[in-house]
């Protein structure tokens, strides 16, 4: 089933996430309903407080990037199979140069920044069978987990941004909040009360 993705300026997408355990009541239906709300997006990554759950979960699905012509062959590789659920992660360490990147999100429609992050960073995570892992990411891999991460983190990509690229969107972040926006997918505006 198709979610409505939550808007810029619902109260949801500035909590931080609370940890989940085996006994969440239905997690297999909900993941593949987030799955399906992230492809009918096109978005390449989920995180639970873009449906409206303030829990520590989100998906990602990197192999759109993996058309891109200026990556390694091996980079195209890794891109192209890489579909992970992430349940309670937890970046441990951040480390490399930090490199920009120009930036969207599925709760922010239209909106779209450069960003620095770090290039590497070591998460902890359980899978959607609760299975353990520690596992290294760099490049746009590394960019998608962060940017997701962000979100259970209850911090949107615009917080990353100086005060003036953040006065210069005030007005779009504003109309996006109250519905004044076209998009092609399911979304739930905090200032206005029907579904789109």
């Amino acid at each position: 089933m198709i979610l409505p993705i939550v808007a810029y300026g619902d109260p949801v997408l500035k909590k931080v996430g609370v940890d989940i355990n085996k006994e969440y009541p239905k997690l297999d239906i909900l993941l593949e309903n987030m799955f399906e709300t992230m492809y009918n997006a096109s978005g390449v990554g989920l995180a639970a407080p873009q449906i409206g759950l303030a829990i520590r979960l989100f998906i990602v699905d990197a192999t759109p990037f993996a058309d891109d012509e200026d990556l390694t062959e091996a980079e195209q590789k890794l891109l192209e199979g890489f579909k992970r659920v992430f349940i309670n992660a937890k970046i441990t360490k951040e480390e490399g140069d930090e490199w920009v990147f120009n930036e969207g999100c599925l709760s922010i429609p239209d909106v779209r920044e450069d960003v620095f992050r770090k290039s590497t960073i070591t998460m902890e995570y359980l899978d959607e069978n609760f299975e353990p892992h520690t596992e290294v990411f760099d490049g746009l891999v590394a960019r998608v987990i962060q940017h997701e991460y962000d979100h259970i983190e209850g911090v949107l990509f615009t917080d990353k941004l100086s005060s003036l690229k953040k006065r210069l969107i005030k007005g779009k972040l504003g109309n996006i909040s109250k519905g004044k926006i076209d998009v092609d997918y399911r979304m739930r505006f905090p200032d206005q009360k029907k579904k789109r």
